[in-house]
């Protein structure tokens, strides 16, 4: 089969399409035939080399949209039968879905019912899942002021589009260290945006918000907890501010009285969960279409255009025309 194999550390140069074998099946493992696949930017560190644990040479990848190739678990899956898969170390601790096919252990088999056309459910599995359980958390009200900061990732235009379509009347606010993405960011639907050069603290002046989504994470956590209203929540979730914990975090000083914080971990993958979001974006009428699609030759292209890029929302990969 065709995969990408990162030989090593580097830009989007060492995303080398290679002949390499097709994995064969093992106890409690199936192969998929990848039909498409997202690009994030979890991929991106790790083609980079900062992902400590991931060790080369590796196909990466940590989600895809595929069909039932062959299974150890013929009772359980049909083959033919397309399934998603996220997370699970899939694309780290074992080669991922930039490839023809991909080895999942079963457990990370995700079989959905919907109404989207192929593309635009190759746009959906890791970025709104992980969008969905940011969405959920945030016990959102038709009276709630929200506050997205790094409002042009994937995740970002994400939350912003399940928020639309459940309530459009909450007031969406998102924030971007770039001045050209002001208007591409109210074209997308933000109520207003902030410009914010410094990733780690909003700019002075700016107010509170009842809600919350912090994608920057580590970097930014403690600034955002301190732009709350009373009974507020903040979701940390995300390190787009490349950093992974807090330092010296202490839970009584740094959130405020009467505020609360929270995350959402993507690696802990639920299918009742995973349905229940094609379900609500089904009910919705949630608009996700993909913000850039690229061919399976052009996994290279999609990294640079993902890393440099003044797009907004998801790039995908489309194995399958």
């Amino acid at each position: 089969m065709q995969a990408y194999v990162v030989e090593h550390p580097g830009g989007p140069e060492v995303l080398r399409l290679k002949e390499i074998p097709t994995p064969a099946v093992k106890p409690g493992w199936t192969r998929l035939k990848v039909l498409g696949f997202g690009i994030n930017h979890s991929e991106i560190y790790t083609r980079k080399g900062e992902s400590p644990s991931v060790k080369f040479p590796r196909v990466l990848g940590i989600e895809v949209v595929g069909e039932i190739d062959e299974t150890s678990a013929p009772d359980t899956f049909e083959l033919g039968q397309r399934v998603v898969s996220i997370m699970g170390e899939m694309g780290r601790a074992f080669d991922g879905s930039y490839a023809e096919y991909v080895l999942v252990p079963n457990t990370q088999i995700f079989p959905v019912k919907t109404t989207l056309s192929l593309r635009d459910l190759v746009a959906v599995p890791e970025t709104y899942y992980t969008a969905y359980g940011i969405f959920k958390s945030l016990q959102l009200k038709e009276t709630d002021s929200v506050l997205i900061r790094a409002a042009t990732s994937g995740v970002g235009i994400a939350d912003l589009r399940l928020i639309r379509a459940f309530d459009p009347h909450i007031q969406v606010t998102g924030t971007t260290r770039s001045e050209d993405k002001l208007n591409q960011l109210l074209t997308a639907g933000f109520d207003d945006v902030i410009i914010a050069p410094d990733s780690e603290k909003l700019p002075a002046g700016v107010g509170n918000f009842d809600k919350i989504i912090d994608l920057i994470g580590p970097l930014s956590v403690r600034d955002s907890l301190q732009h709350l209203n009373a009974f507020g929540i903040v979701s940390a979730t995300g390190v787009l501010g490349n950093e992974w914990t807090v330092p010296d975090f202490d839970p009584v000083g740094d959130i405020p009285n009467n505020g609360y914080l929270t995350g959402f971990n993507s690696g802990e993958v639920s299918s009742t969960l995973m349905q229940e979001l094609f379900d609500f974006i089904d009910q919705y009428d949630v608009q996700v279409a993909p913000a850039k699609v690229f061919n399976f030759n052009e996994v290279a292209q999609a990294h640079a255009y993902l890393s440099e890029s003044g797009g907004l929302g998801k790039v995908i990969v489309m194995v399958e025309p």
